[in-house]
């Protein structure tokens, strides 16, 4: 049957509200991530005031959201996974699950969430760098431009706020980047052939057997402030598995390459929360480093990255295609 006018009108009209949508999800799930930062500060406490200890909220944040998802698995009649899933699952659970959290919580007792957010700022272009690197493509001269500058902004911001050398809560940092960039490779590429919010569930729910044990083993000793257990709250709840739903779906209505852009308001929507959140004191070199980096991020988005050369049986197999 022909399409009418008003057919396609109608059609591009609902394509328009699924994208519009999609963003607003997209902005949501930014705006909790972002939170993720000073809730994480808030739940460890600085080093000369320590709250809850940093494995705990790293394994208990998981291990929580692990029954979570169980239990939305169970409600949804999710399907299992297949085998041939669990080397990425278990890539994702490392870099998201227990890379990153830790790494975070660890140098969240030595900085604070500001230099954190800056820092932290470059992970959408190491997760590009990472995708180009797994998928075998070819970054043009552009791209990796904009990821030096990125790293440089970055080292340079830490060095000067560290009186000149770059302290160890920076590796850390470091590696909560390499971690996350990692992880959320290896669960792009599980959301090829499962339903996307049903990853971070998969993944959570399949780290329990690690997560429970350590978050029991790991409970604090002392007693910790209200506001660090409900900095943990958040970061149970929001940080490691509502968010995750907002933004995947965001990402599927709206389309990956539209709706990314909006993680650009990350980095410094974490700076501002951390004013109210945590008392903390924005300054001009945190805000322009922060600027800095936000556009080399979205530089490096716009520079090409080209797809790899085929290898010479998928050249024949082509070919004979083509025949």
């Amino acid at each position: 049957m022909k399409k009418t006018p008003f057919a396609d009108a109608t059609s591009a009209a609902a394509q328009g509200q699924a994208v519009e949508r999609g963003l607003w999800l997209g902005v949501l799930g930014v705006l909790i991530f972002a939170m993720t930062l000073p809730m994480t500060r808030l739940a460890v406490g600085p080093a000369d005031a320590p709250a809850l200890p940093p494995l705990f909220v790293t394994a208990g944040r998981a291990a929580v959201a692990g029954l979570l998802s169980a239990a939305w698995l169970l409600l949804t009649g999710a399907p299992l996974l297949q085998r041939r899933h669990l080397p990425a699952l278990a890539v994702c659970a490392a870099g998201t699950v227990v890379g990153f959290p830790l790494f975070l919580a660890l140098a969240l007792r030595e900085v604070d969430a500001m230099h954190a957010a800056v820092v932290t700022g470059v992970l959408p272009l190491a997760t590009a760098l990472l995708a180009a690197v797994h998928l075998r493509q070819r970054p043009s001269i552009g791209f990796w431009l904009s990821a030096t500058a990125g790293c440089l902004i970055v080292l340079g911001f830490a060095a000067l706020q560290g009186g000149g050398q770059l302290s160890s809560a920076d590796g850390l940092l470091l590696l909560a980047i390499f971690s996350a960039a990692t992880g959320y490779v290896a669960g792009a590429q599980l959301s090829t052939s499962v339903r996307a919010e049903q990853v971070i569930c998969w993944v959570l729910v399949l780290s329990l057997p690690l997560t429970a044990p350590v978050m029991l083993a790991s409970w604090p000793e002392q007693p910790a402030p209200l506001a660090a257990w409900g900095g943990f709250a958040y970061v149970t709840v929001f940080s490691m598995w509502l968010g995750f739903f907002a933004w995947y779906r965001g990402l599927a209505l709206g389309g990956t390459v539209r709706v990314s852009q909006v993680q650009l308001l990350q980095p410094f929507a974490a700076l501002l929360f951390a004013v109210p959140v945590l008392g903390e004191q924005l300054d001009l070199l945190t805000v322009v480093s922060a600027l800095a980096v936000i556009a080399t991020v979205f530089i490096g988005r716009k520079m090409a990255v080209g797809q790899p050369a085929p290898s010479p049986a998928a050249r024949i197999t082509t070919t004979r295609r083509h025949r």
